[in-house]
């Protein structure tokens, strides 16, 4: 399950994302959106599971939790719209 991470720090890394989620369960990928001309984040992340159960798990914990000074937004991810 692919999950959508909001209102993440600025000071927020890809180690720090996993860590949180991989208290439910493994997690494939963790990746938080940087900018390209300056590589800071933009506030958001996505986090891959494999397991359907644990994503769900995590999801439920963590929205609305805080997460390093911040009430992040976590949901299951929407496909892009074009």
């Amino acid at each position: 399950m692919n999950i959508y991470v909001g209102n993440i720090s600025w000071e927020m890394e890809d180690d720090d994302l996993n860590k949180e989620f991989s208290k439910f369960g493994e997690v494939s990928t963790a990746s938080v959106i940087k900018r390209q001309f300056d590589g800071r984040s933009k506030g958001f992340a996505f986090v891959e599971m494999d397991d359907d159960d644990a994503a769900k798990a995590a999801i439920e914990a963590l929205d609305g939790a805080e997460v390093m000074g911040r009430n992040i937004k976590v949901n299951e991810a929407r496909p892009k719209k074009f």
